[in-house]
């Protein structure tokens, strides 16, 4: 089974194009969101950002994410910190999930810092999501009700789109000039073929 990581700046489109992908009944792990679950659940992480950010950045034991977002992209020492925390618990998470899929060509990572992570690392392949800077921007603020400032702050705590597909092996353009299906089932294609899987029982891994 190949391990595809998924990533691209805030607002590219990630998530679109994981949902092609699960359309395609591959299973897609949502790094994303699976932190927050580890933040509300797993004790260990919030004893430690309690440590580090204080107890305030927790409510009724769930975390203040608003006021951790306040935090943490503000301050990229503070930030370097939470991640060093967060992203090992994150990694654990995903190689417990991968396992119920070993019989899959391949399954999916999606993260929105993969390669600030390091998650990249245990990635057999990487696929960049690529969006103007100024339609990311528009997405963002129309999907979060935050202002262009705003989303400036947290581009800046992520790799330049330079060095994101410098390190990726595929981009994926999502700027509305090219069709985003053909590229992904493009991708779905060769994978199926590199994993060497004979999968011929569905229609949808069939060439």
């Amino acid at each position: 089974m190949i391990t595809v990581g998924v990533t691209g700046g805030i607002g590219s489109g990630k998530s679109l194009i994981c949902r092609i992908f699960t359309a395609m009944d591959i299973p897609v792990y949502e790094a994303d969101r699976r932190a927050e679950t580890i933040l509300n659940d797993d004790r260990d992480v919030q004893h430690a950002l309690s440590g580090l950010l204080g107890e305030k950045i927790f409510r009724d034991g769930k975390p203040d994410k608003r006021l951790m977002a306040d935090i943490i992209f503000r301050d990229k020492e503070v930030l370097k910190k939470v991640n060093r925390i967060i992203h090992p618990a994150v990694l654990n998470d995903f190689i417990l999930w991968k396992r119920q899929y070993t019989f899959l060509p391949y399954v999916i990572h999606e993260a929105a810092i993969l390669f600030e992570s390091g998650a990249d690392k245990i990635m057999d392949f990487v696929i960049t999501v690529y969006a103007p800077v100024d339609m990311r921007i528009r997405r963002i603020m129309e999907r979060d009700g935050v202002t262009a400032s705003d989303v400036r702050i947290r581009m800046k705590n992520q790799w330049s789109e330079k060095k994101r597909q410098e390190n990726a092996d595929i981009v994926v353009y999502n700027d509305e000039k090219h069709l985003v299906i053909p590229q992904v089932l493009s991708i779905h294609k060769a994978l199926v073929k590199r994993a060497g899987n004979k999968i011929t029982e569905n229609k949808k891994w069939q060439d």
